[in-house]
């Protein structure tokens, strides 16, 4: 069945996409790999502001208590964060404040998470973690601005539904989160303070917060939770396999702080998904392949009608949350392998920067929208669903669309990434998966890392144009259009050319 694009637009492209992006631990942004990563994202795709663990932990060396003559005392420092947010700012980007973990010094008991073992315990002395907020703010803002800070969102921790990453109950943080909100507010009230930062299965929480923040009269700017969709990890050296519930379950998680909110005093706040992906796990292949693209195109779409920003999570594999990756594809979270790499889902992400803001039409397989110089682009993706079958799914699912365009002739070119063509993984397999490759392997991989690029011209008759797009293997691409205007003069003949055909 053809589909029939209407001329006028159905509504605006939403940008909540681009809003925030994650990455691994902030200690990580003052390596050169990280840097030259996160300024090939900008470069590509802009993102507004970025989100990551670790802002308190002991590596960035805030938190520094010391004796001296009988005198207990604690050294707030920041070199290290500045250097931090200076490369950030530099790179167009901005905080989004994740408060955590907690200081070794501040800590109230010794569990950790991670390879970098962050602190997940409460506070000893909440004056103390108090302080900490407040100097660290007017330290932010002495450095860059009351106007410039009042844009970086602060959450309150990460996932403490969850004893990995909080070790005390719901009673605990929910005082940690009245706490630090005063903290804040105490700081400059125009200052945006937000949480539960939840991860999936922990809709429960939603009530006792709202009943919580309102007996108490704690400040809420915004809420966010997590999405992942991956099962039950499947655990073999360095790495894991999960399966994944379909994409739709991402948007009804993107959609469920609004749901669980209505009629409470916190209906209608800002929603941030402050991560998501398809698996939570860094070590999960699936995140380098063209499946993952596939799998995350509709939520791309579609994911802006129901949240106000959804931060991928991450944006480049310098992560070191399972300890030092052992392979240059390992399963990690980023869009781009160390040294730069781009996997599918980079290029998912690229095309929407090219997207036009004016939505014509959406669909399970594909979105259409008109761009300010009057291009028309389709993105359009082989619909996948989670489930094993879509590992065998071949080529051949056709998205047909009438299209409207202007004049005679249209000018298209189609770019794609599938798990044959654009994806550098596929080539990194097939190259026998060297844990390091060469500098011409690099160079290999990364030129079949590049989407495919083809070109063709559309008849258009009485202001439509038929497009067929036959996917391959988990196949994502981007056609963008437009009118062609003849400026050839009268007298060429491309007939006449030798090895030329007849002028189209």
């Amino acid at each position: 069945m053809r589909i029939v694009v209407p001329t006028a637009p159905v509504g605006a492209l939403s940008d909540a996409w681009r809003a925030c992006v994650g990455t691994g631990r902030l200690n990580l942004a003052l390596r050169r790999d990280y840097h030259e990563s996160l300024a090939m994202a900008q470069r590509d795709i802009g993102f507004r502001h970025i989100r990551g663990h670790g802002l308190f932990s002991d590596d960035l060396g805030v938190y520094r208590a010391y004796q001296k003559g009988g005198h207990r005392g604690v050294l707030h420092a920041f070199g290290y964060l500045d250097q931090v947010v200076d490369g950030w700012l530099e790179l167009g980007i901005r905080p989004f404040l994740e408060l955590g973990f907690m200081p070794t010094d501040l800590a109230s008991g010794d569990q950790t998470v991670f390879w970098w073992r962050g602190n997940v315990t409460p506070p000893h002395d909440h004056r103390a973690w108090a302080g900490l907020v407040t100097a660290t703010l007017r330290h932010l803002i002495d450095r860059y601005g009351i106007d410039e800070v009042r844009g970086w969102p602060i959450e309150v921790w990460n996932e403490p539904n969850l004893p990995h990453f909080w070790s005390a109950d719901q009673e605990a943080y929910l005082r940690l989160y009245r706490v630090t909100a005063e903290a804040v507010k105490s700081v400059d009230a125009g200052l945006a303070v937000g949480g539960p930062a939840i991860s999936p299965g922990a809709d429960d929480w939603w009530a006792p917060f709202a009943e919580y923040v309102d007996a108490h009269d704690v400040p809420v700017d915004f809420v966010s939770r997590h999405a992942y969709t991956s099962g039950p990890a499947q655990h073999v050296p360095f790495g894991v396999y999960q399966t994944l519930a379909p994409p739709q379950r991402l948007l009804e998680q993107f959609a469920a702080p609004a749901r669980h909110l209505a009629g409470t005093s916190l209906e209608g706040l800002p929603v941030h998904i402050t991560e998501f992906n398809t698996s939570y796990r860094p070590d999960n292949p699936i995140h380098d392949t063209a499946y993952n693209a596939a799998y995350l195109a509709p939520v791309l779409a579609d994911g802006g009608e129901l949240a106000d920003s959804f931060s991928y999570w991450t944006f480049c594999d310098v992560f070191e949350e399972e300890g030092v990756p052992t392979a240059l594809f390992h399963g990690g979270f980023g869009m781009l392998t160390h040294r730069q790499l781009p996997k599918p889902t980079y290029h998912l992400y690229t095309f929407m920067t090219r997207m036009g803001a004016q939505v014509l039409a959406r669909g399970e397989d594909h979105l259409v929208c008109r761009a300010e110089d009057g291009r028309i682009t389709v993105l359009a993706w082989q619909p996948v669903h989670g489930s094993g079958d879509d590992f065998a799914a071949g080529p051949g699912h056709v998205v047909r669309l009438s299209l409207p365009l202007a004049g005679m002739r249209a000018f298209a070119v189609r770019s794609s990434v599938s798990e044959d063509e654009g994806s550098a993984w596929s080539a990194w397999r097939d190259l026998g998966r060297p844990r390091t490759p060469s500098a011409r392997q690099l160079e290999r991989l990364r030129d079949l890392a590049a989407p495919v690029v083809r070109r063709t011209v559309i008849t258009v008759v009485d202001g439509r144009a038929d497009l067929d797009l036959v996917l391959g293997r988990h196949e994502v691409c981007l056609v963008e259009i437009e009118p062609v205007e003849d400026h050839a003069p009268a007298w060429l003949d491309d007939g006449r050319l030798l090895g030329q055909d007849a002028p189209r």
